[in-house]
């Protein structure tokens, strides 16, 4: 008969003492279980004692999450979180170098527990750490340990960052403006300021005027990644959080010299070349939390274009007007403009009509509609001034035609601006997780209007490819659209390569890929065919209900989404070979290769799984509400519901994991596996199939017999390639 389910066999650890393995009554209370456990030992004052996990992060266990605790657990006796926080407070203030150093060094490593957290705070325990900073006095590893203890301690969000001083914050910017200062010091510092600016308003303004653009850009060219990755951090979180007036001011204003002028500051061409020499061609490969960084550099960059994209051109406003005139001038070269009014009216008419404006008589019009706004005139602009040559032959060579034929370069241009401000999410924030970044975007300090002109190129030749009229406008801009996602899929590491990548990618290619793709999963509709798809539809789940659960047996790595991403903190989950136990466990780095059982300490048997669900309905989901605007995290939740009400929660790290996890779960409990991943699998091994047992046969006939056996899941080797 199994144990009640209120019962957890656990075993108690004490420095020179016989663990002792109890049962452990989990409606008792706590403090009855640890004074019971101390009297096995003959220790007295048992209110001054708890419980910690032996293993892992060793956190303290208190009434809220004993219920955490796992048959098998190995807990160990320790003081108290308030009488451990007393002693490190104390220890931490004495004279003796050695005695303080110690102490620091533990403090760093209980910071992260939130009960001991709480105690130390109470205490006033981050004024203490504050003022140890504020002095000066500290260098080295006592520095380095009382800044990763106040930043732990911060990071429980117990303590306002309002309430930090002006000289902390100014002792914290000298660590970074240093030239030469110890790594772990520089990296911690980087990370505190990152958190201020997150944080608080106010403590914004303080830290953007004591950083300057030069002194992260020589942290850009050191060689540690680490650094480089805090340094682009701390950038991202002063953009993030400067003033809409002035991330708009700063796109237009020259380079000042501190980072509240942030904008500014990434268009130039310095800092810009500085990440591109540096990090992205560096000869490091780009770790996961550096891209994730790149990436969110490269969303607040574009993001600068949101308020041209949604403001509405103004029909009466003369400058903008003006615009427009100035494309009409280059286009045709109207110098000698007639001098009649209504001469110079039906000119002007019909030229606009020749540059592809849909309202010919007022085309500010046109830009009426965001987006894209004015952001579409801007781009058309820099195309007229910048690539002269080109607009000109686009226009001419358009308005030349009769055969209706013509390309209209206005309209094109503004659908083709709003296109790419769709692919390219301009105005959304950031994703938690996403390290989609493209290096050619750091490649030229107008990546945007140089993005654009490649893009326009394209749709005009494109259009001329297909022949289109002006019936066939938006089928050609559903080809452009393909071509442009193909290509940057490919991730292009300049603006030339991306230019080669759409030679490659012309409309006649583009219907090659569009009819392999469909020959592919071209299913044969006459009924021998369905038939015999029929019969080998099983065989093929079976075989993909095994590769799922062979997955699971490996097991994978995840991510435990935390305050600081570049602290990362792993664990490692895999099904048992005998498909009983889901074993789990957290590591310290990200490992490589298969992790043993052994390593993994908690455990969760398949029988007491009832449920696997994802996305909104994960626990974890609906617990952050920060992460309901993050749609690429949510479609990577998915939770395993057990006995009695027991979560594990997980975040996948990519879609092919997801889809491989869920999966898998649900052929472990029987039920259907619907991810977009199994029905590709399904139709192209189908397929594959089909192929091979119709090959050199003119006429299909289902014999009466059995179906066939189905081949050994080894005799199919197929690799996936899921993005």
């Amino acid at each position: 008969m199994p144990p009640p389910s209120d019962i957890v066999k656990v075993a108690i650890e004490w420095p020179g003492a016989n663990a002792q393995l109890i049962e452990m009554d989990q409606k008792r209370p706590l403090s009855s279980i640890i004074r019971e456990v101390c009297d096995g030992w003959s220790l007295s004052g048992s209110e001054q004692f708890a419980l910690r996990y032996a293993d892992g992060p060793q956190l303290y266990i208190t009434e809220q999450s004993r219920g955490d605790i796992k048959n098998g657990t190995i807990l160990r006796l320790a003081i108290s979180p308030a009488r451990a926080a007393r002693q490190l407070l104390e220890r931490i203030q004495s004279h003796g170098i050695d005695a303080r150093l110690e102490a620091l060094k533990e403090l760093a490593k209980l910071s992260a527990d939130p009960t001991f957290a709480a105690e130390f705070i109470n205490m006033e325990g981050i004024g203490t750490l504050a003022r140890l900073v504020e002095s000066g006095t500290h260098f080295g590893e006592m520095l380095a340990f009382t800044l990763t203890a106040f930043l732990e301690l911060m990071d429980h969000g117990i303590v306002s960052w309002d309430l930090i001083s002006l000289s902390f914050i100014k002792q914290i910017a000298g660590y970074v403006n240093q030239p030469m200062v110890d790594v772990s010091i520089l990296q911690r510092s980087l990370a505190i300021l990152e958190s201020m600016v997150l944080n608080s308003h106010s403590l914004y303004h303080r830290v953007a005027q004591e950083i300057t653009v030069g002194q992260l850009i020589g942290h850009l060219q050191v060689s540690n990644q680490e650094i480089q990755t805090y340094a682009i951090a701390l950038i991202n979180a002063l953009f993030l959080k400067a003033p809409e007036d002035r991330r708009q001011e700063e796109y237009t204003n020259p380079l000042e010299q501190h980072l509240t002028e942030m904008a500014s500051s990434l268009a130039q061409k310095h800092l810009r070349s500085i990440i591109l020499n540096h990090v992205i061609r560096g000869n490091r490969p780009i770790k996961a939390e550096m891209a994730h960084q790149l990436y969110v550099l490269q969303v607040l960059t574009f993001n600068l274009l949101e308020e041209r994209m949604m403001t509405k051109m103004d029909p009466n406003d003369q400058a903008q007007r003006d615009i427009i005139f100035e494309l009409r001038r280059i286009a045709f070269d109207g110098e000698n403009d007639p001098t009649g009014t209504e001469k110079r009216k039906a000119m002007y008419t019909k030229d606009y009509k020749m540059l592809g404006f849909t309202n010919h008589v007022n085309p500010a019009m046109d830009f009426t509609q965001t987006p894209p706004g004015m952001l579409a005139l801007d781009n058309m602009l820099y195309l007229a001034k910048v690539h002269q040559d080109t607009y000109i032959r686009i226009v001419l060579e358009n308005s030349s035609r009769e055969d209706k034929h013509e390309c209209p370069f206005g309209r094109c241009a503004i659908e083709l601006t709003r296109m790419l401000c769709e692919i390219l999410q301009v105005g959304e924030l950031p994703n938690e997780g996403c390290n989609d970044y493209h290096p050619m975007f750091f490649t030229h300090d107008r990546a945007w209007e140089e993005f654009f002109c490649v893009c326009i190129q394209l749709l005009n030749k494109t259009w001329k490819e297909m022949r289109a009229t002006a019936e066939d406008f938006n089928k050609v801009m559903q080809v452009v659209r393909e071509q442009i996602t193909r290509a940057l899929a490919m991730k292009p590491s300049s603006i030339d390569q991306l230019k080669t990548k759409l030679r490659g990618l012309n409309y006649s290619e583009i219907l090659r890929l569009r009819q392999s793709e469909r020959m592919s999963q071209d299913d044969f509709q006459s009924p021998p065919i369905i038939e015999l798809r029929e019969r080998i539809q099983p065989e093929i789940l079976e075989l993909i209900k095994q590769q799922r659960l062979n997955r699971l047996c490996e097991g994978s790595c995840f991510r435990k989404l935390g305050n600081r991403r570049r602290q990362e903190k792993f664990w490692f989950c895999r099904l048992s070979l005998n498909h009983k136990v889901l074993h789990y466990g957290d590591l310290d780095e990200s490992p490589q290769g298969e992790v043993p059982f052994e390593l993994l300490s908690d455990k969760i048997p398949v029988s007491d799984i009832k449920s696997v669900v994802t996305g909104k309905d994960c626990p974890h989901m609906k617990e952050k509400s920060a992460l309901k605007q993050n749609k690429e995290v949510l479609e990577l939740a998915f939770s395993v519901l057990y006995d009695p009400d027991e979560t594990l929660n997980f975040v996948a790290p990519n879609k092919y994991e997801y889809c491989i996890w869920t999966d898998g779960l649900c052929a472990l409990l029987g039920r259907e596996m619907g991810s977009d991943l199994t029905r590709s699998d399904l139709d192209t091994l189908i397929s594959m199939e089909m192929k091979l047992r119709l090959l050199d046969l003119e006429n299909i006939t289902i014999p009466e017999a059995p179906p066939p056996v189905p081949k050994e899941p080894s005799s199919y080797n197929f690799t996936y390639n899921y993005s």
